[in-house]
């Protein structure tokens, strides 16, 4: 019999694949929930909507499980755990929670104690629970790239989805340049701690612009977090041995130079955060702390109108699939 506190969480619940996003049918259950020896138990405040966590309810992550709790990013209190652990406000994200295990789009949430992060006082519950995944993706790809330095440039293709922005704060904090790419003409909308020139890709050759603002050197890194559309202008981009971070894919198949490829001594680096697990996660999320508690990184702002009550989850599903710029947070 496990000894320690037991709660009735009220979870979403999705029974089954569904064939679509409109198709998606969450229902709110109540379940039993404690933790082992070296979990804890936390009371969700706040719980974010990825478009990954609409992908698995539709099938499209073929080792997600049901039926199962979606979620994968939250904040809230710990309520039981460890000696020294309740009481404490924590936020965190996950590759596993919600997709192989039941996750955080519930009232109360069992993790390993490793997995979490202290939240800053700073932070709300709903720009914490926002942090997660696209600030996981960012640092992950930039940390396996190599953390850019002062003098090297970062180009960002996409720059104003929420991993762009997040990759786009963190390359700035650490000192150095970034140019940005869009879809269409729009400036910069995130926080950055130095100017980010933007590039109208529907305008303007992308990798003779980057020449041109680089003296012809290119950039040291590119993050693509669009994929194969923009994959000949950020192979075009890059520096001599510089690299390319891929994160999304629309058509997966792309034409491969391999001889600027070798001649370029570049780098392709692949990230997928759901390979990641609750702990990992924790890790990643932590070498972001400092930038937070310094003021260097800003957690994304949350709207009113993107905050949902569980029993509206559907919504908030349909929101995400609808791509919404907003960060989408349900409040349990």
């Amino acid at each position: 019999m496990n000894q320690y506190q037991s709660v009735q969480a009220r979870c979403l619940r999705l029974l089954s694949k569904a064939a679509d996003a409109a198709s998606i049918a969450p229902a709110v259950e109540s379940r039993p929930l404690s933790r082992g020896e070296n979990d804890l138990l936390i009371e969700v405040k706040a719980a974010a909507v990825n478009p990954s966590d609409v992908k698995a309810a539709t099938g499209l992550m073929p080792y997600a499980v049901f039926p199962r709790t979606p979620g994968r990013d939250y904040a809230g209190v710990v309520i039981d755990g460890p000696e020294g652990w309740t009481g404490r406000e924590v936020f965190g994200s996950s590759g596993d929670l919600g997709i192989r295990r039941d996750g955080t789009h519930a009232t109360h949430l069992v993790v390993e104690a490793e997995a979490v992060v202290e939240k800053p006082k700073s932070i709300s519950w709903e720009e914490a629970a926002g942090i997660g995944v696209p600030f996981v993706t960012a640092m992950e790809g930039l940390r396996r790239a190599g953390i850019p330095k002062a003098g090297e440039t970062v180009l960002v293709m996409g720059v104003n989805g929420k991993v762009g922005q997040a990759a786009t704060q963190i390359a700035t904090w650490h000192g150095a340049r970034v140019i940005g790419v869009v879809r269409k003409s729009e400036p910069y909308e995130g926080h950055s701690n130095s100017h980010v020139e933007v590039i109208n890709a529907s305008a303007t050759d992308v990798a003779s612009r980057v020449r041109e603002l680089t003296d012809g050197k290119g950039a040291d890194i590119v993050f693509n977090t669009v994929g194969d559309p923009y994959f000949q202008a950020a192979h075009q981009s890059l520096a001599l041995r510089g690299r390319q971070i891929l994160i999304a894919a629309v058509d997966r198949i792309v034409q491969f130079n391999i001889l600027e490829f070798y001649r370029g001594q570049h780098t392709y680096v692949g990230i997928d955060t759901l390979g990641l697990s609750s702990v990992a996660t924790g890790a990643v999320l932590r070498e972001l702390g400092p930038g937070f508690a310094s003021g260097h990184l800003k957690p994304f702002p949350i709207k009113a109108g993107a905050i949902y009550p569980l029993e509206q989850a559907k919504a908030a599903f349909m929101a995400v699939a609808g791509s919404s710029r907003d960060r989408v947070i349900l409040r349990p």
